[in-house]
């Protein structure tokens, strides 16, 4: 089957491009952020292709005023994968790896925004994860800070974006649970993978990006995790890159699996810097199809959209569907030598199962 993707340098088998491999978890996403530097403002998006599934869906979420307002929509892929646009929700790529544009217009949700980098994307280590013989992840993503311009609109109050809006961007593709749930799970189940641990820092302070991540098992080891600290206008390769990084100082809040702050720990040449958090504001990933009825791949028919509102105080924020979560905070950078420097940005958590180092059993 021949698609206008077959028209570009993409191909990745032999195959057209509708056959990406044979592992019908494949899957290749957008996500953006963006909140103001006051933090009141809070949006994000997230955009999926499944072509095993021949699916794709999109959905746009902003917090005002205490509300989490979601705009879901999922269309039948019909194998075209260049065709970045479902219902309401569209993509424009205006210069690639530099400039991405998002517009959304439906239900009464409305939004115009310029993505655009800070510095060239960094490419996170690969993310290869197994389930005995099975492959449960395996994927790469690159990752991007940006300033953000334009407005977003709800129910026609519309709020241009403030100088100074900065979020994230990243591009992912690979394979990971999508859609269904498997119905046959690998045996026998090994206790050391029944537990999924993910802190994601992607930070903006005034001339520079820092970022950190952790995969690690339920007894606390990594097997994934990097940071780096990368000026503005860097290239690719460029900045501080370590994998000795590490958050420390995490307390719980009580009956939930969130923290309420921790400390990021980056040896660096010249001493140890340090990043402390103070979240300010809960975005429920479910709001973008992170888990619930909304979730990546799920089949909803040939084009199907939907509005939803989560009152964010009246959340059960213990509650499965909210247990992955990105935190807004404010953030305090104090370099070695004890220069200090405040800065803006997200503290993602996703704790799921056992994790020992946190009394999760």
């Amino acid at each position: 089957m021949l698609t206008k993707g077959d028209d570009y340098p993409i191909h990745q088998t032999a195959e057209p491009v509708a056959y990406a491999g044979t592992d019908r978890n494949f899957y290749d996403r957008y996500f953006f952020n963006g909140y103001s530097p006051d933090g009141r403002l809070y949006f994000a998006v997230a955009f999926g292709v499944y072509p095993h599934l021949n699916i794709a869906d999109a959905h746009f979420a902003v917090i005002l005023d205490g509300v989490e307002h979601c705009l879901h929509a999922s269309k039948v892929l019909h194998s075209e994968r260049l065709d970045l646009q479902v219902g309401p929700i569209r993509i424009e790529v205006v210069e690639p790896l530099q400039v991405l544009k998002v517009t959304v217009d439906g239900e009464g949700l409305a939004a115009d925004i310029t993505f655009t980098g800070r510095a060239f994307p960094i490419e996170e280590p690969r993310f290869t994860r197994r389930m005995g013989p099975r492959a449960f992840m395996d994927y790469t993503r690159l990752t991007q800070n940006v300033r953000c311009e334009g407005f977003v609109s709800a129910d026609g109050a519309w709020r241009p974006l403030p100088p100074g809006t900065v979020g994230t961007r990243d591009r992912s593709w690979g394979v990971r649970p999508v859609g269904a749930p498997d119905p046959q799970p690998p045996v026998p189940l090994d206790p050391a993978l029944m537990g999924f641990f993910w802190q994601w820092t992607p930070l903006n302070f005034s001339q520079e990006s820092i970022f950190f991540h952790v995969n690690a098992d339920p007894q606390g080891v990594p097997w994934n995790t990097r940071a780096v600290v990368l000026p503005d206008g860097a290239g690719q390769g460029e900045g501080l890159v370590t994998e000795a990084a590490r958050m420390t100082g995490v307390e719980l809040i009580p009956g939930t699996r969130h923290a309420r702050g921790g400390t990021l720990e980056i040896p660096m040449d010249e001493g140890l810097a340090t990043i402390t958090f103070q979240p300010i504001l809960t975005f429920l990933m479910r709001g973008i199809g992170y888990s619930g009825a909304w979730r990546h791949g799920a089949y909803k028919g040939e084009l199907v959209v939907e509005r939803e509102a989560i009152d964010l105080a009246a959340a059960d924020l213990a509650a499965p569907e909210n247990v992955h979560i990105q935190a807004l905070s404010k953030v305090t950078l104090t370099r070695p030598g004890g220069a200090q420097e405040d800065g803006l940005g997200i503290f993602e958590q996703l704790i799921a199962g056992p994790y020992k180092p946190y009394g999760l059993g």
